[in-house]
């Protein structure tokens, strides 16, 4: 049987009950590979999935040919949100029929210029408004949104600071 043909609930579950069994199979550690293409525009490689392209509007120096990486932040929080609320809502019963999360991200582009070491270079600030569209009473689905956004790894890791290690390797040609 695959996962295509088990319904997501029971998908759900026996994963819980496989995590609950041995803490030791919930340990992921995913990856992606970036490589810097031309201008502004780079690529990411993640598993064997098309490559992802981001480049920078006209305004920034890029040729706008693809989403930035900021807005792909944006696009990759928005998307976490509306999967949480899908494998939620299959778990908890809740009956969903649409989800669509509009997101606002506020940058000052001095940070990230150099222009001001004051300013960071990242969103100072992230706005979202999450639509549901659902028969369930309002209190079900405020309780709803409680449990997804406290679950939520995208939100988790846009508001908690993460440990980040870097290194450099330098080639010569």
């Amino acid at each position: 049987m695959t996962v295509a043909t088990v319904s997501l609930k029971q998908a759900l579950e026996d994963l819980i009950a496989t995590v609950q069994e041995d803490p030791k199979a919930g340990q992921l550690e995913l990856e992606s590979s970036t490589r810097w293409v031309e201008r502004l525009v780079c690529e990411a490689q993640v598993r064997d999935f098309p490559t992802i392209r981001a480049d920078e509007p006209e305004l920034l120096g890029g040729t706008n040919t693809a989403p930035n990486p900021v807005e792909l932040l944006l696009a990759a929080f928005g998307t976490c949100q509306e999967i949480m609320y899908a494998a939620y809502a299959a778990v908890m019963g809740v009956k969903l029929d649409a989800v669509e999360i509009k997101l606002k991200g506020n940058i000052d582009v001095r940070g990230l210029l150099g222009v001001d070491d004051t300013v960071p270079p990242g969103y100072s600030s992230i706005s979202y408004e999450t639509h549901l569209t659902s028969p369930e009473p309002e209190e079900r689905l405020v309780e709803f949104q409680r449990v997804v956004e406290a679950h939520c790894p995208m939100l988790d890791m846009i508001k908690r600071p993460v440990d980040v290690h870097g290194s450099l390797v330098i080639e010569r040609k």
